[in-house]
């Protein structure tokens, strides 16, 4: 198992051969059958989540007037978090083959029922895979808020500034916010010309938060609402941050003077979480990070079976290949972004 603070400083070599060495585990991954469609899987998984969402919604509304309505939001939560782990694999196309049908089933999921723009959301995820981890490159590690990496931390002024100097006691408190900065952004986003379908997505979002907001408001009186709405989008950012913290967080950082080939690029910059099935279900099959990145629209099913290949290959070619436990994981990424804020401290 490999220390993510070793792979920060020793790069292995990149060498013509070395370019093929995806080629042929994208073979054995293909003669395994794993980037097959699994139609029954993804339509199950779907109906369960829809049949949950229904089931909360009603739970809310035969509740009315009750403090324990915050049960319900806490509830909603967690189902507004495995709603954008299928946009994800919507937008990856893992679900439908087809374009159009990806897309429609990814407005449907993000804008309408969750109140993210699809659009925005998988420009830049797309953005996060060609490029993980790269200072640069990647808008997932870009200094709007958290430093990554000394070089970002010395160039950090204003708010970044202030908060990296203590972020990694700030991350799980500010993971309350990340509900909230996926819909304002999505919003300023349909200024942006690289929307392509801004009147769309727009309409959608703006249906979501009538009906969300119409409802609550409706149902609640002023105190109950705003604490069912705190708690919900507190906890649906919290749940859908834990998510993601764990892939890449304390993993290699890139800049422009490293050159690697695509496998390495992916492998050396993700992190697996093991866990077992609680786990899959819990991430949505993100635990198994390396495999997605290397193979973005395999199911998710797959993805186990696949990560037995691909650590067997990776020690065969001397690549090395991290995965450890959950809680583990939380405490590599938190001790990065320690380490990343520490100039800021020693300047202050």
């Amino acid at each position: 198992m490999a220390n993510p603070t070793v792979l920060t400083t020793q790069l292995p070599p990149t060498t013509a051969e070395s370019r093929s060495d995806f080629s042929r585990l994208a073979r054995r991954i293909a003669d395994a059958g794993l980037l097959e469609r699994r139609p029954l899987y993804y339509g199950l998984r779907l109906a369960a989540v829809a049949l949950a969402l229904a089931a909360g919604c009603a739970a809310f509304t035969v509740l009315g007037d009750s403090w324990w309505q915050l049960a319900v939001a806490a509830g909603l939560a967690v189902v507004f978090g495995q709603l954008g782990l299928a946009a994800h694999d919507l937008a990856h196309r893992q679900v439908f083959s087809g374009r159009r049908a990806a897309a429609v089933g990814g407005l449907i999921t993000a804008n309408a029922l969750l109140g993210m723009s699809y659009g925005w959301w998988m420009t830049k995820h797309t953005r996060h895979h060609a490029n993980p981890n790269h200072e640069d490159k990647d808008p997932d590690v870009s200094p709007a808020l958290l430093v990554w990496s000394h070089r970002q931390a010395r160039r950090a002024r204003g708010l970044p500034a202030f908060i990296g100097r203590y972020q990694a006691a700030l991350f799980f408190p500010l993971l309350t916010l990340e509900g909230f900065n996926l819909s304002v952004n999505s919003f300023l986003a349909l200024r942006s010309p690289a929307m392509k379908r801004p009147l769309l997505e727009g309409s959608l979002l703006a249906a979501h938060f009538t009906v969300y907001f119409g409802a609550v408001f409706t149902l609640l009186p002023p105190g109950k609402a705003v604490a069912f709405i705190a708690v919900h989008q507190g906890l649906f950012g919290v749940y859908l941050g834990s998510v993601f913290a764990p892939n890449h967080k304390g993993m290699l950082m890139i800049t422009e003077e490293e050159r690697l080939d695509f496998l390495r690029r992916q492998v050396l910059t993700s992190r697996n979480v093991r866990g077992g099935p609680a786990v899959d279900l819990l991430m949505g099959g993100l635990n198994y990070q390396i495999e997605h990145h290397l193979f973005p629209s395999m199911p998710t099913p797959a993805l186990r079976r696949a990560q037995r290949i691909t650590e067997q290959y990776c020690a065969e070619l001397g690549i090395p290949y991290h995965q450890t436990g959950l809680i583990a994981s939380y405490r590599e990424a938190l001790r990065h972004l320690r380490s990343a804020g520490q100039p800021l401290r020693a300047a202050r």
